[in-house]
Parts: C-alpha cells; sequence; structure tokens
C-alpha cells in the first residue's frame, strides 16, 4: 500500500518516543501488504475499528490512535492523524 504522509508518523514519534517501534512496525506492515478490504486489514491489525469512513488503529497497546482513511482500490492509506489517547478522547477528530 501507498501510505500518504509519512511525516505525521515521524513528527508524532518524535514527540512521544514510547511510540515509534510501534509506528514502524504499523508503517513497515501496512506498506508492505496490498490490502482488499477492512476484514483483511483486520486480519493483520487486531486492534482497529471502523469509525464512520475512518479507521483507527490503537498503538503501542493504546499509547497512540493511528486515524487513517483508506482508499482499497487505489491501494492508498491517507494518514489523517496520530493523537494520543487523550487528544482522541476529546473526539475533535472526527470533525
Amino acid at each position: 500500500m501507498h501510505i500518504i504522509t509519512r511525516k505525521r508518523l515521524n513528527d508524532f514519534a518524535a514527540a512521544h518516543p514510547e511510540t515509534h517501534s510501534a509506528l514502524e512496525r504499523w508503517y513497515r506492515l501496512a506498506k508492505r501488504r496490498n490490502f482488499s478490504s477492512f476484514e483483511d486489514f483486520r486480519s493483520s491489525f487486531s486492534s482497529v475499528d471502523k469509525v464512520g469512513k475512518l479507521t483507527v488503529f490503537n498503538i503501542g497497546g493504546n499509547k497512540a490512535r493511528l486515524i487513517v482513511a483508506m482508499h482499497y482500490n487505489r491501494r492508498k492509506i491517507y494518514i489523517r492523524a496520530v493523537l494520543t489517547h487523550d487528544e482522541y478522547d476529546h473526539d475533535t477528530w472526527k470533525e
């Protein structure tokens, strides 16, 4: 899959170093595979949920939430936000 943009992952990991290895692991696995559906994603990532049109991953044992827009037909993942658990709970990311 083509992931747009890795910069958001890197910026978040720089601010929250405890998430670096988990974000790197997610990136490598997501980039290497071509997922065809949400169910296909769930087979590789156990902690993933669908929230409206977005897909939300728990990263690093709930240290962070990765919010992406999936375009399976184009094999693209658009990273919308990487948030701490507290930031995610405020629901402002849904706007």
